[in-house]
């Protein structure tokens, strides 16, 4: 794409320094013509002031040649060598002012410019991937921190996971010795099973709470002896 675009830049420009070059060409036809007319009529002035002759030259023209007659020869002289002069300048401007020269040159001052603007991106570019560079250098430290964060938290978990299972355990095992306890208290405090219900009961209660039968325990254990 780049070079299509190039290519036709290229054949713009050849086609305007062709088009400059035929423009500049008619331009100097034209110019010079004008010099060589003003030159004649300069020669005719100087002539017929010489001699002290009419002009004969500006009697040619059909319209206006009746007016340019009554022109006194001296001031004919001065406007023809005036334009002359004038004429044989702008010739000269016009030819030595080169087309090709101006177009290279142009063409040089617009290449420079497009790499002074291709130096000021690449620059801002620079500084802009120096930016990112370093900001990717952070992220990662920061990424390694942070990694080195959850690698703790890991540790952490495992350790609280660990302590957790030790609880459990350390609670079942109150859990259990709670259960004895209790079972220690009510045979402490129930050492007696009534016969009707099964319920345990103290040893000085004569009714059983539950099912009401009269018990006498120490009767029961005399007799036992």
């Amino acid at each position: 794409m780049a070079c299509i675009v190039r290519y036709h830049i290229q054949l713009r420009g050849c086609t305007s320094r062709r088009s400059t070059l035929n423009t500049k060409g008619l331009t100097i036809w034209i110019l010079s013509t004008l010099t060589f007319l003003a030159l004649i009529h300069t020669i005719d002035a100087a002539i017929a002031l010489i001699f002290h002759n009419p002009a004969q030259l500006t009697r040619l023209y059909p319209v206006v040649g009746q007016y340019l007659a009554q022109i006194p020869t001296n001031l004919h002289l001065y406007i023809s060598v005036a334009l002359t002069t004038e004429m044989w300048g702008l010739t000269c401007l016009v030819t030595f002012d080169n087309p090709l020269e101006t177009f290279l040159k142009e063409s040089l001052a617009n290449a420079r410019a497009q790499v002074h603007v291709e130096e000021t991106t690449v620059e801002k570019n620079s500084d802009f991937f120096e930016l990112m560079y370093k900001t990717m250098e952070d992220s990662k430290g920061e990424l390694a921190r942070n990694n080195d964060l959850v690698l703790n938290l890991r540790a952490e978990i495992k350790d609280m996971q660990k302590v957790e299972k030790t609880l459990g355990k350390t609670n079942a095992a109150i859990a259990d010795l709670e259960k004895q306890v209790r079972r220690l208290e009510e045979k402490t405090i129930f050492p007696f099973i009534c016969k009707s219900c099964g319920k345990p009961v103290r040893a000085d209660f004569n009714i059983c709470p539950y099912c009401g039968l009269e018990i006498n325990f120490a009767q029961e254990a005399v007799v036992s002896e």
